[in-house]
């Protein structure tokens, strides 16, 4: 557990123990999931508030999809966040619930969701605007949370493109559909999440029990703009895989035809060749050319003559 106070747009001081509220500013107690046993009574002790038990059970729940909840008392948001890899593939998330009162937050989170130590950083970091409403607070670390999705796009797209290159390339043997498949289901996934996300972000702003500023209103709009970027890429990336593997099919397609084609010519130009070889192949009694001395090299020059204008006039038609 640590414990924040924040008191006129200045850097917040972290204290060990907190038994009353301060009579100005606002406190942000940051709890681990792991170690967050008892967490419910701070709400109580400060406020004299009770965290229903429905929204207890779901701040312990590490697999909690992004979704709001309002009280008369307090705001219930959960928000999925990205883990700590930096990979695009496979999407790790982060839950983290944020229960919002009029001077008081209460987070509840995984161990690995950076955003918050990337918080704790800027908190200290010069020139950096610290919050001064409990929506500001809360949009603080929501906008770092989704920064980093923002950021993977680049990876995604750079693995795409190596799929796309690889399916649409002649001499490449790319058969490993299971990774194309598994990049398809990443994509899909994250317009998943950042559809909860934006719907837990509407319910929030519609439904919230705090007061909201014109620029808290600012900020919050900000923030959806680029969830709905992040659902775009997401929808254009599935999008991108579909149509590869359309092309790679119909490329596939045209190569075999290709290939038929030749085959076909091939095919039609050796039929009168095996028929004249057949013809004097046959072994009747009675055939004058097999006596004549210049016969054997006049079928030979036959066939070769016959094949090659008929490669000739195939030529011609550009049937290859």
């Amino acid at each position: 557990m640590e414990i924040y106070h924040f008191v006129n747009g200045h850097a917040p001081i972290r204290h060990e123990t907190i038994e009353a509220m301060p009579g100005e500013g606002l406190v942000w107690i940051d709890f681990l999931r792991s170690e967050c046993e008892g967490w419910e009574r701070y709400p109580r002790q400060l406020l004299g508030i009770d965290v229903e038990f429905q929204h207890q059970n779901d701040a312990r729940n590490a697999n909690h999809p992004s979704f709001f909840h309002g009280t008369e008392a307090y705001d219930l948001l959960i928000f999925e966040a990205l883990g700590a890899s930096e990979q695009g593939e496979p999407l790790q998330t982060r839950t983290a619930c944020f229960f919002m009162f009029e001077r008081l937050l209460i987070t509840v989170r995984a161990a690995g969701n950076i955003s918050f130590d990337t918080a704790k950083r800027r908190f200290t970091a010069p020139r950096v605007r610290i919050p001064t409403t409990m929506v500001s607070l809360a949009h603080f670390f929501l906008d770092l949370m989704v920064d980093r999705y923002l950021a993977i796009r680049e990876t995604m797209d750079r693995e795409v493109t190596r799929m796309q290159d690889e399916l649409l390339d002649p001499s490449s043997s790319m058969n490993n559909w299971r990774a194309l498949l598994n990049a398809r289901r990443e994509a899909r996934r994250l317009e998943s999440l950042s559809e909860a996300q934006l719907d837990a972000l509407d319910s929030w702003r519609r439904s919230s029990s705090l007061e909201w500023s014109e620029p808290d209103c600012v900020h919050i709009r900000d923030l959806v703009e680029h969830v709905t970027r992040v659902r775009s890429h997401a929808s254009d990336l599935e999008r991108d895989l579909e149509a590869a593997v359309q092309l790679h099919f119909a490329a596939t397609s045209f190569r075999t035809n290709e290939i038929m084609k030749i085959f076909t010519v091939m095919s039609v130009v050796f039929m009168p060749l095996t028929l004249l070889t057949g013809i004097w192949g046959m072994n009747f009694k009675y055939m004058p050319e097999l006596e004549w001395v210049w016969g054997y090299p006049l079928a030979l020059l036959s066939i070769v003559l016959l094949g090659a204008a008929m490669l000739l006039w195939f030529r011609r038609r550009r049937f290859f």
